[in-house]
């Protein structure tokens, strides 16, 4: 919980003012410096305050769990129908529909939409805008993660993994990884939705952590193109020669055989191809689930291919564990790390990432909370103290009047 909303003990029979804190504090947060634009979000604010009585409230409890019902059915109809929600703005707007619902009786809608419409027009101009590389003309590097990898470890972790543990077809753990590796399109999503339900502060604070490290890595994919492990298997040190964005290698079905790049994989399973394939999907296939297989094949065909350094896969579920780590106990502090470091084992065993790429993602997380916590702690921690005893004093100096006035 943020200091915004912490928990004050009060005298027996005095009135309970958290939640009026609360609202003001969230009041205040939504404002800016700026004075010329303050009435309008004073404006804002006041629309989106709950204002409806108790008793009305409680009334309206049938109807928000009716519309979360109605809620819960279109994703199931979604799912039916599409299969996971990989698109980026179509995840939102279902998340979104969802919090309308949830917020019924509890807070005003337009909460959901000054909340959310900023941050989901952040996230789209990202994906308009990821593949900047391309018009720049930046070269791709094909060895650069190769080398470093195998300076690290003495071998290419990636053809270690697969030669150990890859089996001709998937098998039942695989489905772990293939969940581990898709959950990375909705957990992120799903987190910020449930905070943004249970604590507003904190959730802005996530939603500046998400953007600004989703806006850092984007300036690594554009500075630094480089492959990732199962594009560096297709391809031979010819044909990237000359450090191409897309060679027509990456997309042959049959893969070189000596192993491109990376070489040959030693397989310790009889039936194992020789070869680093990308196998992230695989799970789906052991499941017999092949429309998950297909959209996810899908959704990776469209993505920008050589966006590999850093791991934003790596970046945004180590940030979810970082962010989280001192806001759950001890069962959640091993639940979010334990996720981070699957994903991280996942996206180097199927072939999405080197080990280098997760590093640099972790580190890139690392830094956008602390810098998080810097600021909150030098500016944002005090400001609402100062916001908070402000308005208290207010509020005696108003009590004091109103007593002296009808003594």
């Amino acid at each position: 919980m943020s200091v915004d909303e912490t928990d004050v003990p009060r005298a027996p029979g005095a009135p309970d003012t958290r939640r009026a804190d609360v609202t003001a504090t969230e009041s205040d947060d939504d404002r800016t410096l700026s004075t010329g634009v303050d009435p309008i979000l004073a404006d804002f604010a006041a629309a989106a305050a709950p204002d409806t009585p108790s008793e009305q409230r409680r009334d309206l409890t049938k109807v928000r769990w009716i519309a979360i019902a109605a809620w819960a059915a279109l994703i199931v109809y979604e799912f039916w129908q599409h299969g996971f929600a990989f698109d980026r703005t179509r995840l939102i707007v279902l998340l979104v529909l969802g919090l309308l619902a949830a917020s019924i009786g509890r807070r005003s809608a337009l909460t959901v939409i000054i909340d959310w419409l900023p941050f989901a027009l952040i996230l789209m101009l990202y994906d308009w805008t990821r593949d900047v590389a391309v018009w720049l003309g930046m070269p791709t590097h094909w060895h650069l993660a190769v080398d470093i990898d195998n300076w690290m470890f003495g071998v290419n972790p990636t053809v270690f993994l697969q030669s150990h543990l890859k089996h001709a077809g998937p098998t039942w753990w695989e489905v772990i990884t293939s969940v581990v590796y898709m959950s990375y399109f909705i957990v992120p999503y799903a987190v910020a939705a449930v905070l943004w339900l249970r604590d507003r502060a904190a959730w802005r604070r996530y939603a500046a952590c998400f953007v600004a490290t989703t806006f850092l890595a984007l300036v690594g994919y554009t500075l630094l193109p480089a492959a990732p492990p199962w594009a560096a298997a297709k391809c031979t040190a010819a044909e990237v020669v000359d450090h191409p964005h897309d060679p027509l290698c990456m997309y042959d079905p049959a893969p070189d055989p000596s192993g491109g790049l990376l070489g040959q994989v030693d397989p310790s399973n009889p039936g194992a191809a020789p070869y680093v394939e990308r196998i992230s999907a695989r799970g789906w296939e052991y499941l017999n689930f092949q429309t998950a297989s297909n959209l996810l094949q899908l959704g990776q065909g469209k993505a920008n291919l050589v966006a590999a350094i850093p791991s934003l896969h790596a970046g945004l579920t180590m940030l979810l564990a970082l962010f989280m780590w001192p806001r759950v106990k001890a069962l959640g502090k091993t639940l979010f790390m334990g996720y981070a470091l699957t994903m991280a084992f996942a996206l180097v065993f199927t072939g999405e990432h080197y080990v280098i790429d997760i590093l640099l993602g972790w580190g890139l997380a690392a830094a956008v909370i602390l810098t998080y916590r810097i600021v909150d702690a030098r500016w944002l921690t005090p400001r609402a103290r100062r916001r908070k005893a402000a308005a208290e004093a207010d509020a005696d100096s108003a009590s004091t009047g109103s007593a002296t006035a009808s003594g």
